[in-house]
């Protein structure tokens, strides 16, 4: 069944939406939370996969554009943190009204700090967190991006571009100035609240949480900063399932790629079945 396209109004704009209707009875709902700038638009197709495989299985899914992204009103120049954490709860609220059930929130990379900053602040917590390799520390995924520009400045300019460092890219952004990173402009306040976001300072979620991390080869161990999170929070309490699976960094590779691995487990995790 093809995904039905919208326009959710908010307060500011509007938000463009896919919604997948479920074959056969509701077996719950998921919002799904999109990545970072152009890892956007390196995941679609994983995102549309996955989504109609969760429809085709009985369950709700909105992929929404977060605001200043995709189709979404607005540029991304005026994209915040806390405008984003309000299209979560607007996202869910059109979900839950539609639906009549609770809301899984399933985010890739930042996608997924997101869900987990909304799960720390939301007056009910979501029904469960769907996690695709999340980020966990957003001081390090804005360096990481910063280096985008630095890169782009070395390949247009030769020598000359390494005048930039990711610490005058900071004092700039820290200044009032934005910055054009890959064809984005960063606003400051956007890259202030990423630098103050670190999973493990956010308190354990309290609601089940299944998380997946893509690794180069099956012999290749989860990352430490990754494991040692999901020991933080079991020791919290939280109910929380931690999968490696082997497939390609498909969020960041040059070519559209996709990772039939995780789009198996996940759809087991759903259904009950074996991937």
């Amino acid at each position: 069944m093809a995904a039905t396209p919208f326009f959710l109004a908010r307060e500011q704009g509007q938000r463009f939406c896919l919604a997948h209707a479920p074959a056969g009875r509701c077996r719950g709902a998921l919002l799904y939370l999109h990545p970072f700038a152009e890892e956007m638009n390196k995941t679609r197709r994983m995102a549309a996969l996955q989504a109609r495989a969760l429809a085709e299985a009985g369950y709700a899914v909105l992929q929404l554009d977060l605001a200043g992204c995709g189709d979404s009103s607005g540029d991304f120049a005026d994209a915040s943190w806390d405008g984003w954490l309000a299209d979560v709860a607007a996202g869910r609220q059109w979900l839950e009204q539609q639906y009549d059930q609770p809301v899984t929130l399933w985010g890739l990379r930042t996608g997924a700090l997101l869900a987990l900053d909304y799960a720390r602040t939301a007056a009910r917590a979501p029904r469960r967190l769907l996690l695709w390799q999340p980020v966990l520390n957003g001081a390090t995924f804005l360096t990481q991006f910063l280096r985008l520009r630095m890169a782009n400045a070395l390949l247009a300019e030769g020598r000359q571009g390494a005048a930039e460092d990711t610490q005058t890219l900071r004092a700039t952004l820290q200044g009032g100035a934005p910055l054009e990173v890959a064809g984005y402009t960063l606003a400051p306040a956007l890259a202030a609240s990423l630098d103050g976001l670190d999973a493990i300072r956010l308190p354990a979620p309290a609601c089940p949480v299944d998380w997946f991390e893509l690794v180069a080869a099956a012999d290749r161990p989860l990352p430490i900063p990754a494991t040692r999170l999901a020991a933080a929070w079991r020791e919290q309490g939280c109910p929380l399932t931690q999968q490696a699976i082997v497939g390609p960094s498909f969020w960041a590779t040059q070519e559209i790629s996709v990772s039939p691995a995780l789009l198996a487990a996940t759809s087991a995790l759903f259904t009950g079945a074996a991937p």
